[in-house]
């Protein structure tokens, strides 16, 4: 008997398609799962936006229209990864309250929303325990003398055979950069395409550098490198 469902795919930024979490990704994972367990997408919605503040459902319209189509045509929505609807077990809550189903793909066909619940909860709790397991990196690489604001960061940290600190330096940095995404591309779309023009829009908008402070032409170049 074949059934009826709603897709819905989320990316964050360029660097998921390298990661696994892709569009393309999503949507072979998510075709392979209809066709085995018999569903017929008969919609998709999909968006982009970023990580950060990403748990507010009016800044999700697609996810917002997806539960809108499935709850019309009495229909689960099916995703690819819990993460791609949220981290945020509260989310995860306020999207049951919907009253339309979630099929996650990765977490197979019968995982109820009790279940979704646990898993939102555990996957928040990586999250947290990941963010922890960074700071207390980087607090014993600058208590072994490491300048944490030097480029050269990393370098030195590889120098002191420090691995662990090495890589959260690096996941620290990207994160940052992945949650500035959306803003520097609507600076874009406003045809303020040069570093220091990006740089004076983020400064009108009052949006301080990771480290609290003004921004240049240079801190602009080191997040477009992490985000190319």
């Amino acid at each position: 008997m074949t059934r009826l469902a709603v897709a819905y795919y989320r990316v964050s930024t360029k660097a998921q398609g390298r990661s696994g979490l892709g569009l393309e990704a999503q949507q072979e994972a998510v075709q392979r799962f209809a066709e085995a367990q018999g569903y017929t997408i008969i919609s998709t919605f999909s968006e982009t936006e970023t990580g950060k503040g990403s748990d507010a459902l009016e800044t999700r319209p697609q996810l917002s229209a997806a539960l809108r189509d499935a709850k019309l045509r009495d229909c689960p929505v099916l995703v690819a990864k819990l993460d791609r609807l949220s981290r945020d077990v509260h989310f995860i809550s306020g999207l049951m309250k919907h009253r339309v189903p979630f099929v996650v793909s990765e977490l197979g066909p019968n995982v109820d929303p009790f279940m979704l619940h646990i898993y939102a909860a555990v996957a928040e709790q990586e999250r947290n325990l990941i963010s922890d397991r960074t700071k207390k990196a980087l607090a014993a690489a600058k208590a072994r003398g490491v300048t944490l604001g030097n480029p050269n960061g990393a370098a030195h940290l590889k120098a002191l055979g420090n691995g662990s600190a090495v890589k959260a330096v690096k996941a620290e940095a990207q994160e940052r950069a992945e949650g500035l995404a959306g803003v520097i591309a609507s600076i874009k779309a406003e045809g303020i395409t040069s570093a220091n023009g990006i740089a004076g829009a983020l400064n009108a908008r009052h949006i301080a550098t990771p480290r609290g402070g003004r921004w240049t032409a240079r801190s602009v170049l080191n997040v477009l490198e992490r985000l190319a």
